[in-house]
């Protein structure tokens, strides 16, 4: 794939960010996508709601929103319903692409990951001094812990403290939780509605993503700020954050996307993710 050449040396700066951990790479959920063997993954939205309305029947009207059709199996059936639907859909072990592998191997101190799949924390599997800290339901928050907003797990997927943290080389940090080690999902209405509330005062924001993040600037990979979720996720893990900041985007932004970046000081660079795995296969070869 040959990219122009303004791509190319844009490329290159990410590269060179990322490889000296001054950029904290951000995997958009479609990023698992780059691999093909996890092409059975229902990573999109209209996917997800496809897997969940086979199982529980969804009125058309709610069909084009994840949350809100998550928040009706919820309501209609129980969250132990919904729960396990989530880990019946992503319960094929996803393979890690080379982005995934490369990151990984990179040992950045930070990887912030949106997919409910796997992938990222596989690839950090084969190295060492990880973990990572996943959102949580508040749902299904345990009792007698208050407000519980992550849980911290370590390499082995074991259940940790907190005060772990700190000594992880690389902090792996999935917002929306994951299907391994323990199923934690962030997808329904009621599981946003105190997060969103609470998440401009950084309150669920882990404090050592906070701490990593400080000096560092973001590069999105494989995503879109194309729904409020999204941009409301992005807005709040960059913010205080030194930048500079990027995203690899081919396609035309929408109207609301122009004016997140511009508002958030993010360089929308015109390519793709493939385009970037291609300039790091040029630069290894």
């Amino acid at each position: 794939m040959n990219a122009p050449n303004s791509l190319a040396i844009s490329l290159e700066g990410i590269l060179r960010g990322l490889s000296n951990d001054t950029l904290i790479p951000y995997l958009g959920a479609e990023a698992v996508l780059l691999d093909s063997a996890n092409a059975g993954l229902p990573v999109s939205h209209p996917a997800l709601i496809e897997r969940m309305s086979k199982k529980v029947p969804i009125p058309g009207r709610l069909r084009t929103n994840l949350t809100a059709a998550a928040q009706f199996i919820e309501t209609h059936r129980h969250r132990k319903v919904l729960r396990a639907i989530m880990n019946e859909s992503f319960a094929q072990p996803a393979i890690p692409s080379l982005l995934h592998r490369w990151l990984a191997g990179l040992r950045p101190a930070l990887i912030i990951d949106l997919g409910y799949d796997a992938a990222t924390a596989t690839a950090l599997a084969e190295g060492s001094s990880w973990g990572q800290v996943q959102g949580v339901s508040r749902a299904e928050s345990r009792a007698g812990q208050g407000i519980e907003w992550v849980r911290y797990y370590d390499a082995s997927g074991k259940d940790c403290e907190q005060s772990a943290a700190p000594d992880w080389r690389t902090l792996l940090y999935k917002p929306l939780g994951s299907v391994a080690p323990a199923g934690n999902f962030l997808v329904s209405d009621a599981d946003f509605v105190e997060v969103l509330t609470e998440i401009d005062l950084q309150t669920p924001i882990p404090a050592e993503v906070q701490k990593r993040r400080a000096t560092r600037g973001f590069v999105f990979l494989g995503c879109r700020f194309d729904n409020q979720l999204a941009r409301t996720y992005a807005r709040q893990v960059i913010k205080r954050s030194s930048g500079p900041h990027f995203a690899l985007i081919e396609d035309e932004l929408t109207r609301n996307e122009r004016q997140f970046v511009e508002e958030q000081g993010i360089t929308v660079i015109p390519g793709s993710v493939r385009h970037l795995l291609a300039a790091l296969c040029l630069t290894v070869a």
